[in-house]
């Protein structure tokens, strides 16, 4: 169905809209009741030089031209000790993140984004807490994924 709210949004185009992405929902995250804690107090973020890291690394999920470097796993990590980084605070995130895009964008990097904040959130919340990565687990499968994982499956060794 189509969402008329949609409509006169921009795709992102490029880093300006990235800046924006970025810029709004770090605003929305310092404010957030569950995050905002995290990113304040715990990890006491510098936002100086939080946010070009943000652009970059978003900028080179997107249109591979950011030149993001860093460890985004090992920030992550270190927190463990530090507070609860558990599987609530990753979906709580990527809600916050995906309204945030939806809010600002429409169009197939905008989705494209998305999914790859959600691919994002589940490898470091599973590689962090040292747990299988939901996505992974074959009772979550559906049953056109079933028959593609088959195909591609190496054959056992005998």
């Amino acid at each position: 169905m189509f969402d008329s709210s949609q409509a006169n949004k921009p795709d992102i185009t490029g880093r300006a809209e990235i800046e924006t992405l970025v810029n709004t929902f770090y605003d929305r995250v310092r404010d957030d009741a569950v995050l905002g804690f995290i990113f304040n107090e715990v990890a006491q973020t510098n936002w100086t030089t939080h946010l070009p890291k943000m652009y970059a690394f978003w900028e080179t999920v997107l249109f591979r031209t950011g030149g993001f470097t860093g460890n985004p796993m090992a920030a992550h990590a270190k927190l463990v000790p530090l507070t609860d980084m558990g599987r609530d605070k990753f979906d709580h995130w990527l809600q916050l993140f995906r309204s945030t895009v939806d809010d600002l964008f429409a169009g197939e990097r905008a989705e494209h984004i998305k999914n790859c904040a959600a691919d994002m959130a589940n490898v470091i919340y599973s590689r962090i807490n040292q747990v299988p990565d939901p996505r992974f687990d074959p009772a979550n499968l559906t049953p056109e994924q079933r028959e593609r994982y088959a195909r591609y499956k190496p054959p056992p060794v005998v």
